[in-house]
């Protein structure tokens, strides 16, 4: 029986436990992380996503490294933006497997709720380094008005 003491400097991480609880079901179901996943509860990959209002628009930057322009899909329904896409995987090495691999290639979805204020219509998409930028317009009756007030 394995019994663990706590001292005062011990800080309690429950992610060690639940890495543990991980492992011991992997063995169980013999998943090895070389099978390209680490674990039974891993996600599919969702891309990172940045939303920054601007005065007159909204920007979204999406990070897509390797990702080809053609192998992206955009979709507005309502107030929901849609990103799909997929990266294809690199062609095995002819001398032998990876030692080591943590990129991701395949097919990723993200949907993104957007303010009611932006104006899906009027989308506007770059793809550039790695990165995609989505600009989308604020309605014109949404946009913020400067009222001057005069002096009497």
């Amino acid at each position: 029986m394995n019994i663990t003491r706590w001292r005062r400097n011990d800080v309690y991480d429950p992610m060690r436990d639940l890495e543990r609880i991980q492992n011991e079901i992997n063995k169980l179901f013999d998943i090895e992380p070389s099978d390209g996943v680490s674990g039974l509860f891993d996600t599919s990959f969702s891309p990172a996503v940045d939303i920054v209002e601007h005065e007159d628009r909204y920007e979204v930057e999406c990070d897509l490294p390797g990702v080809s322009k053609d192998d992206i899909e955009l979709a507005v329904a309502g107030n929901v933006l849609t990103i799909k896409g997929e990266k294809k995987g690199e062609k095995k090495r002819e001398n032998g497997g990876y030692f080591r691999k943590e990129t991701w290639s395949g097919s990723f979805q993200r949907s993104l709720a957007l303010p009611q204020s932006a104006d899906g219509e009027k989308i506007d998409a770059t793809l550039r380094d790695g990165v995609l930028r989505i600009s989308l317009p604020k309605r014109e009756e949404m946009k913020p008005k400067r009222i001057s007030v005069s002096v009497a």
